[in-house]
């Protein structure tokens, strides 16, 4: 007999079980193990935070950027999974007097969004100790993810898909492979991807599943505000590529011409929007999935509204 969606999903949900109680860690046995950060090294890999296209920066500005951009990105990770948590908690209210196999999956999703916003406030108070006072984090959490929560639950689980997918794309692609950076760098991501790979799975079933429940008109309606809460992404990266130029430019021990600042900042911003937008949409699962629940005239709506940003960073 072939198995139903509603059969379908019950395996998939007890898979992503499985493989979370196999990879499941803990921040100080697993992680951390009573290491810091190698400040000899760059943070963030070449291909993600691309301060090797900064040519007006010498070796050793570049590997304070790169520094400076890997506080950001946990610091990012953390701010996202706010609302990501939230919304999974909401979420899984459909399964509190129905499946039980898919509610103990999004209450194992929760647990571990928990701690990695644990994992990534340790990691901000380990830097902060170590790097010059200064640096802003120009987003509050709560606020965005009060923003985040007011739009339709189909753009949230789109929205959270594509930060799920492009996670597993940076480190597989980048992270991993870069022998340049921190040890320990490298390491809470290998632990952070660990976990999110099966996050990713959940994300679509509920993101599918939430599709096969909205009308045409409201499937509409939410295609709009996955156009505004990227546009809203949009405007956090650029407040935080400001702030995080601006610090460099007080640390790096000399004074910058005003071309060589608007060059910082926009590069900056260029690999923020690279990071957390261009990645997440190029990855093909992502394109599959979106383009699976939208029509032709949603699909050329959404291309209009990424053209720009993408203009600006390939």
């Amino acid at each position: 007999m072939d198995m139903t969606e509603t059969d379908r999903s019950t395996d998939r949900y007890a898979r992503c079980i499985d493989i979370s109680k196999r990879v499941t860690w803990d921040i100080d046995r697993d992680v951390l193990k009573g290491r810091d950060f190698d400040y000899d090294c760059k943070f963030l890999p070449d291909g993600l935070s691309l301060v090797e296209e900064m040519d007006f920066l010498s070796a050793a500005e570049r590997r304070l950027l790169s520094q400076i951009q890997g506080r950001t990105y946990a610091y990012i990770f953390g701010l996202v999974e706010r609302f990501i948590n939230a919304k999974i908690l909401e979420v899984s209210q459909r399964h509190w007097f129905g499946d039980q196999i898919a509610l103990e999956a999004l209450v194992r999703f929760s647990a571990e969004e928990l701690k990695h916003q644990e994992l990534f406030r340790r990691i901000e108070r380990m830097i902060a100790a170590k790097m010059p006072a200064g640096y802003r984090q120009t987003a509050d959490a709560d606020a965005v993810a009060k923003v985040v929560m007011s739009k339709s639950t189909w753009s949230v689980l789109a929205l959270t898909c594509l930060i799920e997918l492009f996670v597993q794309a940076h480190y597989r692609e980048s992270i991993d492979p870069a022998s340049e950076t921190s040890d320990l760098f490298r390491d809470v991501f290998l632990y952070h991807w660990r976990e999110e790979s099966q996050h990713a799975i959940l994300d679509e079933i509920e993101w599918q599943a939430e599709d096969r429940r909205i009308s045409p008109s409201e499937r509409d309606k939410a295609v709009v505000d996955l156009i505004e809460l990227v546009a809203a992404v949009d405007g956090i990266l650029q407040a935080q590529a400001a702030g995080d130029a601006l610090y460099f430019g007080e640390i790096c021990g000399r004074t910058l011409t005003e071309q060589d600042e608007t060059r910082l900042r926009d590069g900056i911003l260029r690999a923020y929007r690279w990071q957390y937008i261009v990645t997440g949409v190029q990855v093909p699962r992502f394109r599959e999935l979106l383009e699976s629940m939208i029509d032709a005239a949603q699909s050329l709506r959404i291309q209009s509204a990424l053209a720009p940003i993408i203009r600006e960073t390939i």
